[in-house]
């Protein structure tokens, strides 16, 4: 059977909540027909909006971030249970901007993801190394670190609900990439955690998705990897047209896949 793929465009601190909805016009018809689950990670004002105008399409609206109160005074956050009332369906948490440019912690990042989930709202859990930690050998030490630390404590039912997203820091807008071999292995090591954590059947339907530098002509061969189950994209996603030729690139993977597999039972 063909593997689950999804594509999450992160637009971070841009578009405005017009723009938003003339990109969701422009990009529906692009992808029509797509069985790729399409995400939206929009800017908080972007959120209802863009929901209006997702309405009647498969695309999923989403927010960047949360605070892990219900409410109080937070001056500059946002709930979990505001953002649900504005439609969003699923939150970026851990972002590599969040954790080096904000300073949240491994202890706020938990709280943030128990939070989502008490809200029904699900989570995207977004890991990655540095330079630094990656020259120095660190990359399984600190993406264990950062899933354990997140995630520990999480009901197996919950954990049903999340998508772990892994983003080199050091590649996220530089261009540069690993290798599509280290791509999986980082993959298949982020899943060997969460098999620790909830066990092999769950832990193998928990989406491991790529992210940094991910554009139209690197994206077939990242997909392609066993344990990569989606990407998540940052600037690339900002053009409709792009990013629904990113879609359309993963869509005929899955269905080069699904005919070999087709003809292979044939045969047998």
């Amino acid at each position: 059977m063909a593997k689950k793929l999804f594509a999450v465009g992160n637009w971070k601190m841009y578009k405005t909540a017009r723009e938003a909805a003339g990109y969701i016009e422009a990009l529906t018809p692009l992808i029509e027909g797509s069985t790729v689950n399409v995400y939206l990670s929009v800017p908080f004002t972007s959120i209802a909006p863009a929901c209006q105008a997702a309405k009647e399409t498969p695309v999923v609206i989403g927010a960047q971030n949360m605070n892990d109160a219900r409410e109080g005074a937070f001056t500059g956050e946002i709930a979990g249970l505001m953002l649900k009332e504005a439609g969003a369906r699923f939150v970026l948490l851990g972002h590599s901007e969040r954790r080096w440019i904000f300073n949240e912690s491994p202890a706020f990042i938990h709280k943030k993801i128990m939070r989502a989930l008490q809200d029904d709202i699900q989570p995207i859990l977004c890991i990655g190394e540095s330079l630094e930690q990656n020259q120095a050998g660190k990359t399984q030490e600190i993406l264990e670190e950062q899933i354990l630390s997140a995630l520990e404590g999480i009901p197996e039912e919950e954990a049903k609900e999340l998508i772990l997203a892994y983003e080199p820091v050091w590649a996220i807008g530089t261009g540069k990439i690993p290798t599509v071999k280290q791509i999986q292995e980082v993959h298949a090591f982020s899943r060997n955690v969460l098999i620790e954590l909830f066990g092999k059947k769950i832990a193998g339907d928990i989406p491991i998705l790529y992210g940094g530098s991910v554009k139209p002509e690197n994206i077939v061969e990242i997909v392609n990897e066993l344990d990569v189950n989606g990407v998540l994209v940052g600037g690339a996603s900002l053009d409709p047209e792009i990013f629904a030729q990113m879609i359309r690139s993963m869509e005929a993977t899955v269905s080069q896949k699904r005919r070999k597999t087709v003809k292979k039972e044939k045969i047998q």
